[in-house]
């Protein structure tokens, strides 16, 4: 069972947390499937009359649901575990046998994922152990303004285990530039990976590293190198060499090598991935994780960043940086981030509507009044504008072509950039401003369903541009301006799940069409391009980490209530670099800024376990 490298489901992020509310009819039947069929496995499973055990197939049906929810585990207090007998094991047996279930301390698992959190400590571990040759950085603090900056400067140079934690326009980036500009000073020849989990994620790291690169002050040291600035970016899956078949090039018997391996976005990381990820790490090589744990967790099981911020025994490998420079003093996006962690200690508790009322008027008394949303128009360094328009209880069929409306006029700029390649497509340069626009702008939703759904808006938004230019033509699901997403990783064609092109004339045949996908500069032929690839003028929530936009837009109606966390919002609103506007229903809303998120892992107490030599 734990010989598993990849569990597929990150190919298809549709079974994960963003569309749960429509697996809840389906999760008992599968649950209840497999949970019989574990149990017929063994006589121990079954009662004296030779049927199902009633409370053994509950508590196998509460650990399998558990996995949905992003648990690796479940607490086994109150817990009766006798009934399961054979075909549950302690830790300590688990260390050279398998079997479906194993207790570890006050924690149940499925073999599978107690063995992944194993693997991880021991890996965790490992690196924080390893004794590498340190650096004076002394001469070079001075390029750092802040002393939290100096320590995670500090930190890299004497750790092969190092997390850099902060919100939005804290500098991570820029404190990580630094960094590697100082390290490759000290260390000749040396060999740097930087990574991210999504396309997407890993484009923005390049840029904005490129940018930090760009200091004059660290070229006038002679600290940036020809390397350095060439210095490329990837996917993780693409680092481990993760093929077809789901199995790593790069692992224990074949570490990957570098002498330093960057993680960005790191709160994206599963378990599943970290513990391969660790695992490829070589003796030698420092790990730097860089990651927002107030962030949504990963889609499948675990919330590795946030677990390992809390364990004891990795407080000297962590900085959490503080001090927000993407934000002014007052800037509402930033306020309205802060409020939203402020209510992770508030006593306002969810279903209690006096409660919910209160919150709200929180909200708009202190970040912005309810009102109606209005077309932004963008500029540089413009001030922070945050837009709150709520949704009513119930919206007419004729009533919804109005929001419709107004969600699409963030899309004016675009549709104005297609219609100026269409009139010279021949011009590279309005190529670029078709993809610089489109970047300006995007519609985040919690669900795929329901009229503000992803489906539904991204229906909206693809009519918006054919009223906006009656004359472009379709070809089934292609036209012009199409911007599309991939939702798994298609290994031969060189495109990973996330990953977002922009559909246009084809360069050599101008009555095709073809996709370029600015993250990766690769143009592939739409008809190469499997029929599931979706539209993506709107984005789940889920699908935007990794990304920044200078406007988004936040759609949360009544029926995705079930899914909405503060750590759903905050995500949400920190994608914009400039303006949010949010069309929300109160309810939904009222979740959004009141409900934290928790998931159940040993992984704190496997870590802390550990006695460092």
């Amino acid at each position: 069972m734990d010989n598993y490298v990849e569990n597929p489901v990150y190919n298809s992020e549709d079974n994960c947390v963003e569309n749960k509310q429509y697996l809840e009819d389906q999760i008992p039947q599968w649950i209840a499937t497999w949970s019989k069929y574990i149990l017929q496995q063994s006589s121990t499973g079954l009662d004296l009359n030779g049927k199902l055990n009633q409370s053994s197939l509950e508590l196998v049906q509460d650990i399998l649901f558990a996995i949905t929810r992003g648990d690796s585990c479940i607490h086994r207090e109150g817990r009766n575990i006798q009934p399961l007998h054979q075909l549950v094991i302690d830790e300590q047996v688990a260390k050279t046998q398998v079997a479906p279930f194993v207790v570890d301390d006050q924690y149940l698992y499925l073999y599978r994922y107690w063995s992944l959190e194993q693997r991880l400590a021991t890996q965790i571990m490992r690196l924080k152990q390893q004794q590498i040759q340190a650096i004076d950085v002394q001469p070079f603090e001075h390029l750092l303004p802040d002393q939290h900056q100096k320590n995670a400067l500090n930190m890299v140079a004497e750790n092969a285990f190092n997390m850099i934690t902060g919100g939005p326009g804290t500098g991570k980036t820029y404190t990580l530039a630094r960094i590697i500009a100082v390290l490759s000073q000290a260390i000749p020849d040396i060999r740097i990976a930087m990574a991210a989990p999504t396309g997407k994620a890993a484009q923005r790291m390049k840029e904005a590293l490129q940018n930090s690169l760009s200091d004059e002050k660290l070229n006038a040291l002679g600290l940036i190198s020809d390397t350095l600035k060439q210095q490329d970016t990837l996917t993780i899956h693409r680092l481990l060499g993760l093929g077809t078949q789901y199995k790593v090039r790069f692992n224990q018997k074949q570490p990957l090598p570098y002498d330093v391996i960057v993680i960005d976005e790191a709160s994206m990381l599963d378990l599943n991935l970290a513990t391969l990820l660790l695992e490829a790490v070589p003796d030698h090589c420092r790990l730097i994780l860089l990651g927002d744990a107030n962030q949504l967790a990963s889609v499948d099981v675990g919330s590795v960043l946030a677990d390992l911020q809390q364990a004891e025994l990795l407080k000297e490998n962590r900085v959490n940086l503080v001090t927000s420079r993407r934000f002014k003093e007052g800037a509402l996006i930033g306020k309205m981030a802060a409020f939203i962690q402020a209510q992770k200690n508030s006593s306002i508790q969810k279903n209690e509507v006096s409660n919910s009322i209160q919150l709200l008027n929180n909200f708009e008394q202190n970040i912005v009044p309810a009102n109606e949303l209005k077309s932004i128009p963008l500029h540089p360094d413009m001030a922070d504008v945050i837009q709150l328009e709520y949704l009513p209880e119930v919206i007419a069929q004729n009533d919804l072509s109005h929001y419709y409306q107004k969600l699409s006029c963030g899309y004016q700029d675009y549709f104005a950039s297609i219609q100026q390649y269409l009139s010279h497509a021949e011009a590279q340069s309005n190529i670029a401003l078709v993809i610089r626009a489109f970047d300006h702008y995007r519609i985040l939703t919690a669900i795929h369903h329901s009229s503000f759904g992803l489906e539904a808006l991204n229906r909206a938004m693809e009519q918006a541009l054919f009223e906006y230019l009656p004359a472009l033509t379709k070809q089934g699901d292609w036209y012009v301006g199409r911007p599309v997403m991939m939702s798994y990783n298609d290994y031969q064609l060189g495109v990973s799940n996330g990953d977002i092109g922009i559909c246009f004339k084809h360069r050599q045949q101008p009555n095709q069409f073809e996709v370029y996908f600015p993250s990766l500069d690769q143009w592939i032929p739409a008809t190469r391009l499997p029929k599931s690839i979706q539209t993506a003028f709107v984005l789940t929530i889920h699908k935007s980490q990794g990304s920044e936009f200078t406007h988004t837009a936040v759609v949360l109606d009544a029926a995705a209530t079930k899914l909405l966390s503060q750590e759903l919002i905050y995500t949400a609103i920190t994608r914009a670099k400039s303006v949010v506007s949010l069309l929300v229903h109160p309810d939904a809303f009222a979740q959004s800024l009141s409900i934290a998120t928790t998931r159940q892992s040993g992984l704190i107490k496997k870590i802390n376990k550990y006695q460092v030599r």
